[in-house]
């Protein structure tokens, strides 16, 4: 099944992939690494210096298979694709329901009362782990202003108030992830609020670079039931701007990307010198550590929760593809409203 297909990350500088028969081969220094039959692949994300034949592209073009760009960093540079796939039917009715302001803000709605409930969540596994008083306080806190802002939320008259309350909500979510790190830990891996471009601490590089690897399934979803991830309910839409990918991304950034980074921290996977400054007070990730954070990316993917709405167990990978189904029957209008996914 399409949606259960692996996706070939590539990030050791300067190997070649390239085409061989019915397989991708990637070869560094003229010496085979790896080869992986083409139907076992659903995109292929090449970090930094990456060399890719014409050849390979052509037939990842043909097959389906989405071609993805990204610097060392994990910054999204391009993406190749083939034809658009999905129903032209679907496409229309998403860009009519854009144009129309109250489906428009019900779905913005939507998406962050999902992102809310979920960070809410793992403030309030914090505050059941908590090993001191003063972790306690401080996660409690943020657990009652963040069910404020969910209650703020449902009277938000546009989207500039629902972004003022996610934007409020994010600021004091962040404000606490010191918090849930363990105590030998926090000497070297603080978080002041969040940083992106560039990230100014290692927590904020670790974020920014699992959001990266999140949008790029997001997407994927979104273009695998039909969906033009360019044209977005929540996020503003600019050129060259996945605008429905970053929506559908908002409730699983706490449960997947987040709680991710925490542990790899806590378990000590990750260390201070994983890690390196650059000019600018920038904090960038090294090339081994990020293939420790890939790896165990693609494990949490494996790892199974349940689904309140199909009251059964699915991989953590496979929520994107389904959430992006239901935001397809809601913009058909086959249900009612969309419901994001709410991790118990």
């Amino acid at each position: 099944m399409k949606i259960l297909l692996n996706t070939l990350y590539l990030m050791t500088p300067n190997i070649y992939l390239h085409l061989d028969n019915a397989t991708l081969r990637v070869d560094e220094e003229r010496v085979k690494k790896l080869q992986v039959p083409l139907h076992h692949i659903n995109s292929v994300v090449c970090f930094g210096d990456v060399m890719i034949s014409p050849a390979a592209m052509h037939r990842c073009a043909d097959e389906g298979i989405g071609l993805v760009l990204l610097d060392r960093n994990g910054r999204f540079k391009a993406r190749l694709e083939g034809s658009v796939n999905g129903n032209i039917l679907l496409r229309k009715a998403q860009h009519r329901l854009a144009d129309q302001e109250d489906p428009t803000l019900k779905l913005a709605k939507s998406f962050i009362a999902g992102k809310l409930k979920n960070a809410r969540q793992v403030v309030l596994r914090g505050v059941r782990e908590a090993k001191c008083q003063a972790d306690e306080e401080e996660l409690s806190t943020t657990e009652k202003c963040l069910a404020n802002s969910l209650r703020q939320l449902g009277n938000a008259k546009n989207l500039d108030e629902v972004r003022g309350i996610e934007g409020e909500a994010a600021k004091n979510y962040f404000s606490v992830i010191t918090h849930l790190t363990i105590d030998s830990c926090r000497e070297h891996f603080q978080m002041n609020g969040r940083s992106r471009r560039p990230p100014k601490d290692r927590i904020n590089s670790v974020l920014s670079f699992l959001y990266s690897l999140l949008m790029n399934d997001c997407r994927s979803a979104l273009e695998a039931v039909g969906l033009d991830p360019q044209l977005g309910f929540l996020h503003a839409v600019r050129p060259g701007r996945a605008a429905l990918a970053l929506d559908l991304m908002e409730e699983f950034r706490a449960i997947i990307a987040d709680r991710l980074c925490l542990s790899l921290i806590n378990r000590g996977q990750l260390q201070h010198d994983d890690f390196v400054e650059e000019e600018g007070d920038s904090i960038l990730i090294k090339d081994d550590a990020r293939k420790k954070i890939v790896v165990a990316y693609q494990e949490r993917k494996k790892d199974e929760v349940n689904h309140p709405l199909l009251d059964k167990k699915v991989p953590f990978g496979l929520l994107p593809y389904l959430q992006a189904r239901f935001l397809a029957r809601t913009i058909r209008g086959e249900t009612e409203g969309y419901l994001p996914f709410l991790y118990r």
